[in-house]
């Protein structure tokens, strides 16, 4: 399994399509510090309650205007890369052809992917914090939707919680996207199948809404103003869909 997690992470860098994206993605980091500093710090926890920016504050609300390039593009394009892509081009048959476990190949493919954008969320919240202690004004204490006052310790947490219900977000949106990468036939129907998928489950539920409104649903969240936890629908979701992919990836005739 070592070796199997080794090779997927060597297979992962060693196309273009990922190194394109993540140097994308750190160029928009830095845009993204220029934008706030010209805006004065000033942002949204959603739309009707804006904030300013501080030293406490800062990690949180800097993923807010980034989670869309997440969610409905770096995810989705990495993950069925990796997914359909190799399908399609023929390169997972060939890691198929040694005698070696599907499952197990795609645990490793998965936790590449789930390892990748933990990283990236690492790097997002730690320039985030950057950003809010060298350009915000620094503060003793700080204020989050809800208006409970929390000092430094509190403000530490809360970003701890806010990042962890990301990623747990995130795990499941790559879950699905593998999902359907292994069920669509190539990558641009994979693709598209998943934008559906995410903008379609607003149609459906309200309480789905963290699909497509990331940061909002977690503020509202951590809060206490929200009615509906939608951690309850998440992980159920998360479940379901790795139960789903193990059968699919048991039952697939991937070589022929």
């Amino acid at each position: 399994m070592k070796q199997l997690i080794w090779s997927e992470l060597e297979r992962t860098f060693k196309r273009k399509k990922t190194i394109i994206m993540l140097i994308v993605y750190l160029l928009l980091l830095g845009f993204e510090c220029l934008f706030l500093y010209a805006m004065g710090g000033t942002t949204f926890f959603d739309p009707e309650h804006d904030v300013k920016m501080d030293s406490l504050n800062s990690s949180p609300l800097y993923l807010r205007d980034l989670a869309f390039f997440l969610t409905f593009i770096l995810i989705p394009m990495l993950v069925v890369d990796s997914f359909n892509g190799e399908y399609a081009s023929g390169a997972l048959r060939l890691v198929l052809i040694r005698p070696q476990s599907r499952l197990q190949l795609f645990f490793a493919k998965w936790f590449i992917q789930c390892f990748l954008f933990f990283v990236v969320l690492v790097i997002t919240g730690v320039t985030g914090f950057l950003f809010g202690k060298i350009m915000m004004p620094n503060v003793e204490h700080t204020v989050f939707l809800g208006g409970q006052e929390l000092d430094t310790m509190g403000a530490f947490f809360y970003t701890l919680k806010f990042y962890g219900i990301a990623f747990a977000i995130f795990l499941t949106i790559i879950t699905l996207a593998s999902l359907v990468s292994i069920l669509m036939p190539n990558a641009i129907l994979s693709y598209v199948g998943l934008i559906a998928i995410l903008i379609g489950s607003v149609y459906a539920s309200d309480q789905l809404l963290f699909f497509f409104s990331m940061t909002d649903s977690i503020f509202y969240q951590l809060s206490g103003t929200s009615t509906d936890n939608f951690l309850f629908l998440l992980f159920p979701i998360l479940g379901l869909s790795i139960i789903i992919n193990i059968t699919v990836w048991k039952k697939k005739e991937w070589i022929g």
